[in-house]
């Protein structure tokens, strides 16, 4: 085979990384350099890749170390049985590269997955080699994702999160019987493992106010995860139960969700076409709902419909279209808690909300200053000069406030 340029392999491998939804940098930190001088930073503006929580946008050079194989995953682009076109980076060409970019201002940070290549240990050792290099040897202080790889030594998990910001083994699929099917030299109890290692590892990274010597930062940004979804038939509310126990079990900082995307030569017990992409979008809310609003993953079922989300509408108000008893809440005496659960109204609002009216009693007209669409708020609220009698009951409220026309969301791919 002839030698591919390093211009090649960088189409080849860019392009085979897009699949990966979980490389967002949220969490990451500073890290300050040992002589002042290091290479990099977390901090600033750049071409826009992924944001931060707080709104920073993190540029990210996001590739595979490979896109070679041993794996023969149905769902995969790159599986060893897949007809696609291979490349393969050495570790002094990620480095390079990385650090080229950087210095372009291309990119702060790297996303670095990979094929399993020889064996699970020698790939692992290949991607920790990279970090190892860029902290050590260049104090590169910029963030750094590495994508675990669950069946390596537990020892190269051990030395991956010592120099990256953060971590992601991804579950793919939400039954592990269909894991087992789809992708028959994964082992879901394996990956899981893996997940807990860095989650104790994490925990014993925390230092307790009476240390004196800290212990080594390991993972600072945490781990992540990524779901498949449409690939194996589960429904939502069956998602969404993955996705609680996994936040509950393993302390992720994020669960991403993907829609399958039908592959190039596939199996034949896949599905034929993919996911629409609004259900990716409405699990997204609703994951959202359960980390940011207080919201169960049973709640949110209840608003849906044969397990599945509501397309039309989001999912806060497909369960308030089923609680009507809990309406209409009084925007001036209300709990935070159940101001968070008014349709139309943010975190960031309830938080105003509730340090406005310390001062003064609100009208509707204060409210509507304070949130995006007072319209989509007036239903389920009551104010000083407010009360909505039975709009709050009435049989066409749906069609009053949803959407006349369901938006339209575009595929990146």
């Amino acid at each position: 085979m002839a030698r591919l340029d390093l211009r090649r392999k960088l189409s080849i491998l860019a392009d085979a990384a897009k699949y990966d939804a979980s490389c967002a940098s949220s969490g990451a930190q500073k890290r300050n350099s040992s002589n002042g001088k290091g290479v990099g930073s977390t901090e600033g503006m750049g071409i826009c890749h992924a944001y931060t929580p707080d709104g920073r946008c993190v540029s990210l050079l996001k590739i595979l170390l490979t896109n070679f194989c041993i794996f023969d995953c149905a769902y995969c682009i790159n599986r060893s049985s897949s007809n696609v076109e291979r490349a393969r980076f050495d570790v002094d060409e990620v480095v390079d590269l990385t650090l080229a970019f950087y210095k372009r201002n291309y990119i702060e940070g790297l996303f670095l997955s990979s094929g399993i290549i020889r064996s699970s240990d020698y790939t692992m050792e290949q991607m920790v080699e990279v970090a190892r290099r860029l902290r050590e040897d260049h104090d590169f202080r910029g963030y750094i994702h590495l994508k675990l790889i669950p069946e390596a030594d537990p020892k190269l998990i051990e030395l991956a999160g010592l120099y990256a910001d953060r971590l992601s083994a991804n579950i793919e699929l939400p039954r592990d019987e269909a894991l087992g099917v789809l992708a028959p030299e994964k082992d879901a109890r394996v990956i899981r493992k893996a997940m807990g290692q860095v989650r104790l590892r994490m925990e014993a990274a925390k230092p307790e106010k009476r240390d004196r010597i800290k212990p080594p930062r390991f993972a600072p940004g945490g781990q992540s995860t990524q779901l498949i979804v449409g690939a194996d038939g589960a429904p939502d509310t069956e998602i969404m139960d993955r996705s609680a126990s996994l936040y509950g079990g393993y302390g992720l900082r994020r669960v991403y969700y993907s829609a399958f995307s039908p592959i190039p030569d596939s199996s034949a017990i896949l599905p034929v076409s993919r996911p629409p992409l609004m259900r990716e979008h409405r699990l997204y809310q609703a994951d959202w709902l359960m980390r940011f609003y207080g919201f169960s993953a049973p709640e949110i079922a209840e608003g849906s419909v044969g397990g599945m989300l509501d397309l039309d509408i989001d999912p806060k108000l497909a369960w308030a279209l089923q609680k009507r008893a809990s309406f209409p809440v009084d925007v001036n005496t209300g709990d935070r808690e159940t101001l968070l659960r008014v349709p139309g109204l943010g975190v960031k609002a309830v938080d105003r909300i509730i340090s406005v009216r310390r001062y003064r009693t609100l009208r509707l007209e204060d409210v509507g200053q304070l949130t995006r669409s007072i319209d989509k708020v007036r239903p389920w609220i009551v104010a000083l000069d407010w009360t909505p009698g039975g709009l709050t009951d009435a049989v066409d409220l749906r069609a009053r406030i949803a959407p006349h026309k369901r938006p339209e969301q575009l595929s990146l791919f």
